[in-house]
């Protein structure tokens, strides 16, 4: 049986549900890193069944750099105007910009990309988290998706830097 403080543990690590942490500590018989794995695949399959709606509402964030010097711009679109204004997607959103504004991707997806260059610098979703380089920024995306209960799309971007072009 899965005591309090693991499911607490387990919660903080995911953001999933107490019953869901419940379930996957029981079916592992405690052990916290295969629940984290069971926990994670979830939120993947929740995430693939949500890929194909339509996200049309959202926002728009910036990231300014200290200093003035860098800047980014970010579409973050999700289903539904009440998704948008959470703070969850506030902050996904934020650490978007962020992201655009440390690492500087070309694209969202290898979708146009050419050929010769790496996905994992040139792509926004194929880069390490900048808060967490073990993840991509898909996956920081697809874990929101499972948490809030819609699809989550990067629409579009723009990066300044003062003096290039």
């Amino acid at each position: 049986m899965a005591s309090m403080e693991q499911i607490k543990h387990l919660r903080e690590m995911t953001g999933a549900g107490i019953m869901n942490c419940k379930r996957a500590l029981e079916e592992t018989k405690g052990d916290i890193d295969a629940a984290l794995a069971i926990l994670k695949q979830q939120g993947l399959a929740k995430a693939e069944k949500k890929a194909h709606r339509e996200a049309r509402q959202g926002l728009v964030e910036t990231y300014i750099h200290t200093g003035g010097l860098i800047g980014a711009l970010v579409e973050l679109n999700c289903e539904t105007d009440f998704v948008a204004h959470t703070d969850e997607f506030k902050k996904l959103a934020c650490d978007l910009a962020m992201q655009i504004t440390a690492m500087d991707p070309s694209f969202i997806t290898n979708d146009d990309l050419p050929e010769d260059m790496d996905p994992s610098q040139a792509c926004l979703l194929h880069q390490p988290f900048i808060k967490d380089p073990q993840k991509t920024v898909r996956d920081i995306i697809t874990e929101t998706i499972a948490r809030v209960g819609e699809n989550i799309k990067v629409r579009r971007f723009a990066r300044f830097e003062l003096g290039k072009d």
